[in-house]
């Protein structure tokens, strides 16, 4: 209901949009309110009397007086007797627009990024099974406030799980479960540093990410190297408190850790107190064989396994775990409180449900198969090229193809992907220092949907082809 009102002693005009569908005085309300924060009436402006404006409105006396007084309550609106009613002087009416503009959401064409899974086979009739189930059968008590520590449903439901399918020896008082392994590699590293731990070693090349969380956490970041056998821990530097290894399938070369290495890093942590940090990457999928079994089976008081549901189910679910020995138990319980306090609930008991009714097994089985195949069909149309070299063992989301010496620079490689909308990770950014390292690309093979992924190769391989020397 748009009005123009005139009050004849002020010669006041202003147009309200008045919308009644609320109620009459809750349009009036909201219109004023709306004018004010808009500036369209400034401070200091005195309104028509409540007689007048209920008049040029077709409202009652009533009506006008009770949004006056709403507003005045409010602060938009100042009356005093005998003086009329005026408006306030409102701070900030208008919002300004952020300085700092997010980086854009919108979705690559060809999204061929590491680490991704592909989220289109969420298993949303299982999720949204187990949801049923949680709610019908869950207490009141569980939409209150959370145990930092995490649901024992939970916890209890991950030690049976990582037990049979990973070799993880443990027990529910033994697991945190925490926003994402970003969060995880962020409290442990404030708990080292809180406890007098200045250096960590990180393998190098290593995910980048999680080195400058560690950095963060306030600790020294010690590139570990990295060859065929994976981390070179015969280098340990003398001064590292911790060491933070991906031994199933190390980020990004794909290799796992040799036995022999995984011996040696497990007396050096008997030998001097020192701590490893087990990032389960990708531990789930492995093509050709049962998994590698995890390193904390074999040195649990040493050891703690980072484990996540980003790569199996999805990155937005924010839900991962820690397996701690049992000094570092209660430290980081209290990192979490002081952190975000608890992680969210019903999530949890969802996963949880998942897991017993091994729902979640089936989930992973499929995907492995899937994956598996992509795998295959990514290295082919690599091999008919010519000049690229595949690293890795049949595992992981990703492949890391490394550039011939005389090929394109990986700068100009990546940029002309970019020009094709294809979206993936190349190699230099994982070196602690990438001056005269090995140049090459991180191909993810999980991401797009099965009706996508041909496409993108065929997009991807095209850029390599007119790329390569020759």
């Amino acid at each position: 209901m748009p009005k123009d009102w005139s009050g004849s002693r002020l010669d006041l005009h202003l147009h309200l949009d008045i919308d009644v569908a609320g109620g009459r005085r809750s349009g009036l309300e909201a219109a004023l309110r709306a004018a004010v924060r808009e500036g369209r009436l400034a401070a200091g402006t005195r309104l028509p009397s409540t007689r007048g404006l209920a008049r040029e409105l077709g409202l009652s006396r009533g009506t006008v007086s009770a949004a006056f007084g709403q507003l005045a309550e409010e602060g938009y609106l100042t009356t005093r007797p005998g003086s009329g009613t005026t408006v306030a002087d409102v701070p900030s009416r208008a919002v300004p627009p952020a300085r700092h503009q997010g980086p854009a959401s919108a979705a690559p064409r060809h999204d061929l990024r590491a680490g991704l899974p592909d989220v289109s086979a969420f298993p949303s009739r299982a999720w949204l099974a187990a949801t049923r189930r949680v709610l019908a059968r869950v207490r009141p008590e569980v939409f209150g406030a959370g145990d930092p520590q995490g649901r024992m449903e939970l916890r209890a439901a991950l030690v049976d799980h990582l037990g049979r399918t990973r070799g993880v020896i443990t027990t529910p008082d033994r697991v945190v479960i925490t926003s994402g392994h970003y969060q995880s590699v962020g409290l442990l590293g404030g708990v080292l540093a809180a406890n007098g731990t200045s250096a960590v070693a990180v393998e190098d090349p290593g995910h980048n990410l999680y080195r400058e969380a560690v950095r963060r956490a306030g600790l020294t970041a010690l590139p570990l190297p990295v060859d065929g056998h994976g981390a070179r821990v015969d280098a340990l530097p003398r001064s590292a408190g911790a060491v933070f290894l991906t031994p199933s399938h190390h980020y990004p070369t794909g290799v796992p850790l040799h036995p022999g290495r995984r011996q040696a890093v497990c007396g050096w942590a008997r030998a001097t107190g020192g701590l490893i940090v087990e990032d389960d990457y990708d531990g789930e999928f492995r093509y050709d064989r049962q998994p590698v079994g995890a390193l904390q089976g074999v040195a649990p008081d040493h050891v703690v396994y980072c484990g996540t549901a980003s790569k199996t189910l999805g990155p937005a679910l924010r839900l991962a775990w820690l397996v701690l020995p049992p000094h570092l138990v209660a430290p980081v319980v209290r990192a979490k409180r002081e952190a975000d306090l608890y992680t969210e609930t019903l999530g949890q008991l969802v996963l949880a449900d998942l897991i017993t009714t091994h729902a979640y097994d089936r989930h992973i089985r499929a995907a492995r198969l899937r994956y598996r195949g992509r795998r295959e069909l990514l290295l082919d149309r690599v091999a008919a090229i010519g000049g690229l070299t595949a690293h890795g063992v049949p595992a992981g989301l990703h492949a890391l193809v490394t550039l011939p010496a005389d090929g394109p620079a990986e700068h100009r490689l990546l940029a002309a992907c970019a020009r094709h909308g294809l979206a993936l990770r190349g190699l230099s950014e994982l070196h602690h220092d990438p001056a005269g390292r090995p140049q090459g690309l991180l191909i993810g093979f999980a991401a797009p949907s099965d009706r996508a992924y041909p496409r993108a190769l065929d997009v991807l391989c095209g850029v390599l082809a007119r790329s390569m020397p020759g």
